[in-house]
C-alpha cells in the first residue's frame, strides 16, 4: 500500500492501546485563557483532531470548552477526536491517580480520554501545590513511590475502561527500559522534545521496534529565535518545495515516523500547521544531516519544565 503523501489525515496506531492517533496534534501549553479557548477553536477549524492537554497547563475547563463548542456545532462527533492529558508529579502516589485522571476527565468535560500519560518520571511532594519548594527554592522530590508503582495504577485506569491507552512524557531510554520490561500494559505512546537538533534517534529506533507511538514536542524548536525556522538547510528547502519552514520541519517529523505536537495560536497559523505534505527524499536526507545539537528544555533532568537559558556570545 502507498501512503498518502498529504499528512493532514495521516494517522499512526496504537499497538497498546484502541485505535490510532492522528499525526499532527495540536498541543495546549497556553498560559493565556481567552488564548486557549480561541487556539483551540481555530485548530479544530483547521482539521486538528488530535489535542494535548494537561492537568499542569491549568486550563483544562479552556480546551473542554472549546472543545464542547465544536462538537455541538455538529460534523464533528466525539469519536473523531484523540484527546491526552497528563497526570502531574504531585499525583504519582498510587491513591492520588485515579481521582487526578477523574479531576481531568471533568474539567474537559469528557466521558473518556483517548490517552493519559505520565507528565514527567519525577514524583514531586503530594499534595496540591503543583511545584513544591524548600526554603532555599529547590524542588521537594517523593523518594517514596516508584514510577512502576505509579505506572500500575495507570494501568488500573485502563481496566476500568475510562482511559484507552497510557503512556510517558519527558521520559529517557534509559529510564524506559526497566519500566516497559515490569510493565503488564506497555506504554503506548512516549512524547519528549524531538527536532532535527534533538533527533532522539535511539529513543526512536526502540519505539519503533516495541511498537510505541513517538510523540515529538517541540518539532519548531519552541520558537527559539535564532533557531531551527532559520536553519539554512530548512530556509533553503522551504524555497525550493514552495513550502514554510514550518511547514518543512512538521513533514520531516512525520516522514521519519512520528507523531507531533505544535500550538498554533492563530487560525492563519493553525492552517499553516495543519497543511503539511511529504518532502522530497533529498531533503529528508538533507535535514537528518544536519550536526546541531542542543536541548531546549530541561524537564527530562529535573521533572520542572523549562527553557534551558542560553549563553550570549560576546
Amino acid at each position: 500500500m502507498i501512503e498518502s503523501s498529504d499528512f493532514r489525515n495521516r494517522t499512526v496506531p496504537l499497538n497498546h492501546g484502541a485505535g490510532n492517533m492522528p499525526a499532527l496534534g495540536f498541543g495546549t501549553l497556553i498560559p493565556d485563557a481567552a488564548v486557549t479557548i480561541s487556539a483551540t477553536r481555530a485548530a479544530l477549524e483547521a482539521g486538528f483532531r488530535h489535542f494535548d492537554c494537561a492537568e499542569r497547563y491549568r486550563n483544562e475547563r479552556e480546551v473542554g470548552e472549546a472543545l464542547q463548542a465544536g462538537l455541538a456545532a455538529g460534523g464533528i462527533a466525539r469519536e473523531d477526536l484523540f484527546v491526552t492529558t497528563k497526570l502531574w508529579n504531585s499525583n504519582h502516589r498510587p491513591e492520588r491517580v485515579e481521582p487526578a485522571f477523574e479531576a481531568s476527565l471533568g474539567r474537559l468535560r469528557l466521558n473518556y480520554l483517548d490517552l493519559y500519560l505520565i507528565h514527567t518520571p519525577f514524583a514531586f511532594q503530594p499534595g496540591d501545590e503543583q511545584d513544591p519548594r524548600d526554603e532555599n527554592g529547590n524542588v521537594i522530590y517523593d523518594r517514596g513511590v516508584t514510577l512502576l508503582d505509579t505506572w500500575k495504577a495507570m494501568e488500573s485506569l485502563v481496566d476500568h475502561g475510562r482511559c484507552r491507552a497510557i503512556g510517558l512524557s519527558d521520559i529517557t531510554l534509559d529510564g524506559l527500559l526497566p519500566l516497559y520490561e515490569e510493565a503488564r500494559i506497555k506504554p503506548a505512546v512516549v512524547q519528549v522534545e524531538a527536532h532535527p537538533y534533538l533527533p532522539e534517534t535511539e529513543l526512536l529506533e526502540f519505539c519503533k521496534e516495541k511498537g510505541i507511538v513517538f510523540l515529538a514536542f517541540a518539532p519548531l524548536g519552541h520558537g527559539m529565535r535564532p533557531g531551527l525556522i532559520e536553519d539554512p538547510v530548512i530556509t533553503e528547502i522551504a524555497a525550493r518545495v514552495g513550502k514554510t519552514p514550518a511547514q518543512v520541519l512538521l513533514a520531516w517529523a512525520v516522514q521519519r515516523g512520528t507523531a507531533l505536537l505544535t500550538t498554533p495560536k492563530t487560525a492563519d497559523r493553525a492552517r499553516e500547521n495543519f497543511n503539511v505534505s511529504a518532502l522530497p527524499e533529498d531533503a529528508f536526507e538533507a535535514i537528518n544531516r544536519i550536526q546541531t545539537r542542543q536541548r531546549l528544555n530541561d524537564v527530562v533532568n529535573t521533572g520542572s519544565p523549562g527553557f534551558i537559558p542560553r549563553v550570549k556570545s560576546t
